[in-house]
């Protein structure tokens, strides 16, 4: 499988990210991780409508916290 399209479950997200269940829900939430391309949600029936299991996309997530990483240590270094 192809490192860029892979998709784990939220608990090998975290893991493998490094980052907390909330992190992730407020990076959806902030829309800084769009539905579709960042997660998706389980298609199981038994899980829908109410919490359904979310899927990440490893890679495309990745960079999105090491972008919002990198650009808070330099607003960091510029107030210092």
């Amino acid at each position: 499988m192809e490192e860029s399209s892979r998709w784990l479950s939220e608990r090998e997200a975290i893991e493998t990210l490094r980052v907390e269940t909330q992190t992730l829900e407020e990076l959806r939430e902030s829309g800084y991780l769009k539905p579709g391309y960042h997660w998706r949600s389980s298609t199981d029936a038994k899980q829908l409508p109410w919490k359904p299991k979310v899927f990440y996309r490893i890679n495309a997530c990745k960079e999105v916290i090491e972008y919002i990483q990198n650009n808070d240590a330099s607003s960091e270094k510029k107030a210092a």
